[in-house]
């Protein structure tokens, strides 16, 4: 109970920020979510018991809902399509899904959470995930996992999701991290090499922005504050620097000589080769203005083939990606991966239909059409598919064949944000609060100088640790 209540304090100080800031990003559904009873509380063993087992010749029934973030049409519609067979062959199982954005799916747990307005079970970003571990709100899954084979997934992923108490609170449906992402035409229209530094990112950038004259952006650098992106922007540059952006001790590190180094590089490279725009700019803002090819450089997924072709499908032969810049060449990065898991909460009435429905998702012919609708966007989770002539035989997967090869790698080489040292409830409030992108805005808008906007933002965020803990 002091977790729940430390997490809603916490995320209560999240939402005035937020609230302060603007409003949430759009999503594609805002139907509300069917209520529910209060949110039970852990068993003595942390709620992994056996009644979620359901006996394979006992029919299941009931109803669940089942919160996503997959605002994407085809990832929407092939889950759609798995939950309809699912219950075709499970007619007394009804599966509602509903749809947020990942900013809006924060929101709607963290005060839905009080009155039991929370699903059966959802998808989740890492760092969110880790707060809903603090609070008890979701169930251990080591049952589930073990029943599927245990070493049939990565361990990185699992580790994430493994809490305090050694137990595991999700599964991760898939993988991916954020690269460099650049124009190979562009490049070879100025006789630049690929960048393997910040010097000379911050070099080709400038070459481009000033030879376009204004019709094509070297870096844009995203400083909304209505979501976390400019904060990613931070946490890669941390990444090449061999910090992090919590130090061992789990205290926000944005003073050290590696951050302020970090903070003045996107501030610099905002000034000379960013839309003066992007000061508002979230995810999806930035995202766009590669796909339209106006942004030479970003750092993203490979979610940005599918954007590219949907938007400018003349630019998909000249995209490319290479691994992140580091500050001498030769170095290794360390990456943001987002493993994103698959979690059953604590106030599910029907855990057992949770359980089947999530290993009915890893059926191979449910699972390789999800992976391929956002392909080489999403890596598989289980290891059996990642050489699967079927995930593999893939138009897609063969033409970029070498961003496969720079995200399998980086994959290998990263964690979610803060996480360096394990998973940790700061690391959410991180991604969540936004303190980060008001720094940003703080430094660009009001002139203050990067070591004090750093320091009360530093503050704030070791505040909002406290509340938390």
């Amino acid at each position: 109970m002091k977790k729940a209540l430390s997490l809603l304090l916490a995320a209560l100080m999240l939402l005035s920020v937020l609230t302060a800031c603007g409003p949430q990003s759009g999503s594609e559904s805002t139907d509300p979510p069917a209520d529910k009873t209060d949110a039970a509380q852990p068993t003595e063993d942390g709620g992994d018991n056996d009644d979620s087992q359901n006996n394979e010749n006992t029919p299941l029934e009931g109803e669940i809902t089942f919160w996503h973030s997959f605002t994407q049409g085809p990832r929407l519609e092939t889950l759609q399509a798995a939950a309809d067979a699912f219950m075709k062959d499970n007619p007394g199982v009804k599966i509602n899904i509903e749809t947020f954005s990942w900013a809006d799916f924060y929101t709607k747990w963290t005060t839905g959470l009080a009155s039991g307005n929370v699903p059966d079970m959802s998808t989740a970003q890492i760092g969110q995930a880790v707060e809903m571990m603090n609070a008890g709100a979701i169930r251990p899954m080591d049952g589930l996992i073990d029943r599927m084979g245990r070493d049939r997934f990565y361990e990185a992923p699992l580790a994430e999701m493994t809490y305090e108490d050694g137990k595991c609170y999700g599964i991760p449906i898939y993988s991916h991290a954020f690269v460099m992402w650049y124009r190979k035409d562009l490049l070879e229209k100025y006789n630049l090499e690929v960048p393997a530094t910040w010097d000379e990112m911050m070099e080709c950038a400038t070459t481009i922005t000033e030879g376009e004259g204004g019709d094509v952006y070297g870096c844009s650098v995203p400083m909304g504050n209505n979501d976390q992106y400019c904060t990613y922007f931070m946490d890669i540059y941390m990444g090449s620097r061999g910090a992090s952006l919590l130090t061992e001790d789990r205290k926000a590190n944005l003073t050290s000589p590696e951050a302020l180094e970090g903070i003045q590089y996107w501030v610099d490279m905002y000034k000379k080769n960013s839309p003066a725009e992007s000061i508002n700019f979230n995810t999806l803002d930035q995202a766009t203005l590669y796909y339209q090819g106006k942004n030479a450089f970003d750092f993203n997924s490979a979610f940005h083939i599918g954007g590219v072709e949907a938007n400018s499908p003349d630019l998909m032969d000249y995209i490319d990606c290479a691994p992140v810049p580091t500050k001498n060449e030769g170095e290794e990065p360390e990456y943001i991966v987002h493993n994103t898991p698959l979690v059953i909460w604590q106030a599910s009435e029907h855990p057992e239909i949770c359980e089947a429905f999530i290993e009915y998702l890893y059926t191979p012919e449910i699972y390789v059409p999800f992976l391929h609708s956002v392909p080489v966007g999403m890596l598989p989770a289980l290891k059996e598919i990642t050489d699967d002539p079927a995930f593999l035989d893939n138009e897609y997967m063969q033409k970029y064949s070498h961003c496969l090869e720079v995200i399998s790698n980086a994959v290998n080489h990263g964690t979610f944000l803060g996480m360096e040292n394990g998973p940790c409830v700061e690391s959410g409030i991180i991604a969540n609060s936004r303190v980060i992108e008001n720094m940003f805005q703080d430094i660009v808008l009001n002139g203050t100088d990067i070591e004090t906007a750093a320091k009360n933002a530093e503050d704030q965020l070791n505040t909002m640790f406290e509340a938390a803990s």
